[in-house]
C-alpha cells in the first residue's frame, strides 16, 4: 500500500495535489537558503501567536509551508510522499486537499488558542498528522473487511504520537489537533454510505 514504485513523472500525474504541495514546500525551503529572503520568510510567514492576535491571520496557513531545516522538511515531505498517495486516490483530489489543509489550519488555530502569546511555530506536521487521522477513520470503517490496514496504520500513528512528546521543539498541540481534525473529517468523508455515493457517481 505504501510502497512507492512509480517513476517521478507517473507520480506527478497520479497524485497532482501531493506533488504541488511538496513542490511548494521545497521551493520555499530553497528560497529560504538565500540569507535575506530566508529570514523574511520566517518573519512574514511563521505562526507567531502575538502577531496572529494582531490580525495577521494568514500565518495560520503560510506557516504550513515553512520549515526549520532540511531534516524538518525531509520528515514532513517524505511522510506526505509515502502516505499521501493512497489517501488522495481513495478520497479524491478535493477531499484530500480539504483533509490536508483544514487539519494543518486547525492545528495552528488550536496552537494559537492554547499556547502563550510569544509562541512561534512553523511546519507541515499538523497537516501530515491530519492524514494519519484520516487513515484512522479508514481503519475504523474497514476494521472487519480490511484488518490488515489496522496492522499497518496503528503502529505508525502510535509511534508518531510518542515521538511528538519525546522530541524537543515540537508543536505537540498542532500535531494532536491536526490528528483529531483529520479523524473527524475522515469519519465524515469515509462513511460507507457516502463512499457508495461516490462509487455510483463514478
Amino acid at each position: 500500500m505504501f510502497n512507492r514504485t512509480e517513476k517521478l513523472s507517473q507520480y506527478i500525474l497520479l497524485y497532482p495535489v501531493i506533488s504541488i504541495i511538496i513542490g511548494i514546500n521545497i521551493a520555499v525551503y530553497l528560497i529560504g537558503l538565500i540569507p535575506p529572503l530566508g529570514l523574511n520568510i520566517v518573519i512574514k510567514g511563521a505562526a507567531a501567536n502575538y502577531l496572529i492576535a494582531d490580525g495577521e491571520y494568514w500565518r495560520l496557513l503560510t506557516s504550513m509551508f515553512i520549515h526549520g531545516g532540511f531534516f524538518h522538511l525531509l520528515f514532513n515531505m517524505f511522510s506526505l510522499y509515502v502516505f499521501g498517495p493512497e489517501l488522495e486516490r481513495l478520497a479524491g483530489k478535493l477531499r484530500f486537499f480539504t483533509i490536508y489543509f483544514v487539519s494543518g489550519f486547525m492545528g495552528n488555530v488550536v496552537s494559537y488558542l492554547i499556547q502563550p502569546a510569544n509562541y512561534v511555530s512553523y511546519g507541515a506536521s499538523g497537516a501530515v498528522f491530519g492524514l494519519f487521522g484520516a487513515f484512522l477513520a479508514l481503519v475504523y470503517y474497514t476494521r472487519k473487511t480490511m484488518p490488515q490496514l489496522k496492522q499497518i496504520i496503528m503502529p505508525i500513528v502510535v509511534i508518531s504520537v510518542i515521538m511528538t512528546f519525546l522530541q524537543p521543539n515540537v508543536n505537540a498541540t498542532a500535531h494532536i489537533a491536526g490528528l483529531v481534525t483529520g479523524l473527524i473529517i475522515g469519519l465524515f468523508d469515509f462513511h460507507p454510505k457516502r463512499v457508495l455515493r461516490w462509487i455510483k457517481k463514478n
